[in-house]
C-alpha cells in the first residue's frame, strides 16, 4: 500500500467491552477497504506477562499503542481502522487502578478520530486468559464508554447484531462515512 497523507485519511476505531467482535469487525473492514488495522498491544503484551500487570505496564500499554498508531497511518490507505483506543485504556486505568496518567485525557480530547463504532454486547462472551470483565460487567463497560463518547463530542454509531449482520451494520456506516469523504473532494 501507498504512504497517505495523514490528514487525508479517515481514523475508524472499533470500542466496546471484551469479547464484543473489534477485532473481527476491525479486520473485516481493513479487507474491505484495502487498508490496514491499528492492533491491539495490550492482548499481546498481557499474554507474555508472568505476573498480575501494574500501572506502569498499563501505561506502557497505552505509549506503545500511539507508537503503532504512528506506524499504521503511514501505511494506510484512505482508512484507518483500531482494534482498540485510549479510551478503552482510561477506563482500564480507572477501574484497575483508580487513577488516569493526566496526557491520556489530553491526548483523547485532541485526538481526530473520525467515528468510534461502539460495539454492543449482544453477542456471547468468551472467556479466555486475559479477559476479566464478562457478566454484568460487559453492560457497565458499554454504559461507560458510551458515556465517554458523549463527553468528547466524539461522533459514534452502536454496532449491533450477529454474523453477517452486524459485519454489514459495520460496513454500511463506515462506507457512509468515506462516499461522504470522496464526494467532498470529488
Amino acid at each position: 500500500m501507498e504512504k497517505s497523507n495523514q490528514k487525508t485519511i479517515k481514523r475508524i476505531v472499533l470500542i466496546g467491552a471484551e469479547s464484543t467482535g473489534k477485532t473481527e469487525l476491525s479486520e473485516y473492514l481493513a479487507k474491505r477497504f484495502n487498508t490496514v488495522v491499528v492492533p491491539e498491544y495490550a492482548r499481546e503484551y498481557i499474554e507474555n506477562l508472568h505476573q498480575d500487570y501494574t500501572y506502569k505496564d498499563v501505561e506502557h500499554i497505552a505509549l506503545k499503542q500511539l507508537e503503532l498508531e504512528e506506524k499504521y497511518s503511514q501505511i494506510a490507505n484512505e482508512v484507518l481502522f483500531y482494534d482498540t483506543y485510549l479510551i478503552i485504556t482510561k477506563i482500564w486505568f480507572q477501574i484497575a487502578f483508580k487513577e488516569v496518567p493526566e496526557w491520556i485525557n489530553q491526548r483523547i480530547k485532541n485526538s481526530k478520530i473520525d467515528l468510534f463504532l461502539l460495539c454492543n454486547n449482544d453477542i456471547p462472551w468468551i472467556p479466555d486468559s486475559v479477559r476479566e470483565n464478562g457478566g454484568e460487567m460487559r453492560d457497565e463497560l458499554f454504559k461507560i464508554y458510551q458515556h465517554e463518547l458523549i463527553d468528547y463530542g466524539f461522533n459514534y454509531k452502536i454496532i449491533s447484531g450477529e454474523g453477517d449482520e452486524r459485519l454489514n451494520k459495520a460496513l454500511e456506516v463506515v462506507s457512509d462515512i468515506v462516499n461522504k469523504k470522496n464526494s467532498e473532494n470529488g
